[in-house]
């Protein structure tokens, strides 16, 4: 079940609450409105858009917000659950034999463990199985990467639009010398663009931690996902449930196995 991931949005909120509080409190409310120039956000924003539209297919960008939601969301994905599933599963299967475990299948939500156990039931070779789903993880690890790439190239691009907002302010202003009234809203396109450019990017408030926000998340579902293959590779050449248990142990955080240890020696004693 996905829940909202709040450190993402909280993170944000933090960062952007800094900033305005460093000018607020530096130039008042009359200061913070000086760092808000329209121009300089179509600059930013808009370059980074095109770019992206150079950069990626129409079919890729149309899934961006998608992806960019997954930074938000939180799928509880619990190893020491996985564990005790296939430590029963072996259970039964030994007891009654792999055909036994298709009744477990409704039981189960997660399409890679249902696609395992079913090669398993199938007869399938540990060679192959293992073949097979390590296959569906790099399918779904290039996935990922793809629609990661986005997040890090609008990283890459916000701040070079930046410094040609810089640029175009900048020359507005050189143009303009003999206008002194002009000078100041030329110069705060010349600033604000590279601000904005950092803000998005550098400064990770949006594009870049977005980026290493899916990042973990893709690690940690592989990590999951080799766990679940190694369980697998245990029903299907039938390990005692007790070996299955201590050898996908290992995946397990290691302060949750010093403490199922804790407890083991208290029931021992």
């Amino acid at each position: 079940m996905k829940k909202i991931d709040m450190l993402t949005p909280i993170g944000i909120l933090i960062g952007i609450s800094m900033v305005v509080f460093g000018v607020i409190s530096s130039g008042g409310i009359s200061g913070f409105l000086a760092f808000i120039d329209v121009p300089s956000i179509l600059i930013v924003l808009g370059g980074v858009f095109g770019t992206l539209c150079v950069s990626f297919p129409l079919k890729q960008l149309k899934n961006m917000g998608r992806v960019g939601k997954q930074a938000f969301q939180s799928k509880e994905i619990n190893v020491e659950e996985i564990v005790g599933t296939f430590v029963h599963l072996s259970e039964k299967a030994r007891r009654e034999g792999l055909l036994s475990l298709e009744a477990e299948l409704e039981q189960i939500d997660d399409s890679f463990v249902k696609k395992g156990i079913l090669l398993a039931i199938d007869g399938v070779e540990p060679e192959m199985i293992r073949e097979l789903l390590e296959a569906e993880i790099a399918a779904v690890e290039e996935r990922h990467a793809r629609g990661r790439s986005m997040f890090e190239k609008a990283g890459d691009y916000a701040p070079a639009w930046g410094m040609i907002g810089t640029l175009v302010g900048l020359v507005l202003m050189l143009k303009s010398l003999n206008t002194p009234s002009s000078l100041g809203p030329n110069m705060a396109i010349a600033l604000l663009t590279t601000f904005y450019g950092a803000l998005l990017s550098n400064l990770n408030l949006f594009f870049q931690p977005i980026a290493a926000k899916l990042a973990g998340k893709t690690e940690h579902e592989l990590f999951v996902k080799e766990v679940i293959i190694e369980g697998v590779i245990g029903l299907q050449a039938g390990q005692n449930s007790r070996f299955v248990q201590a050898k996908l142990k290992v995946f397990a955080p290691v302060e949750k196995r010093k403490l199922e240890e804790k407890r083991e020696h208290v029931r021992e004693a």
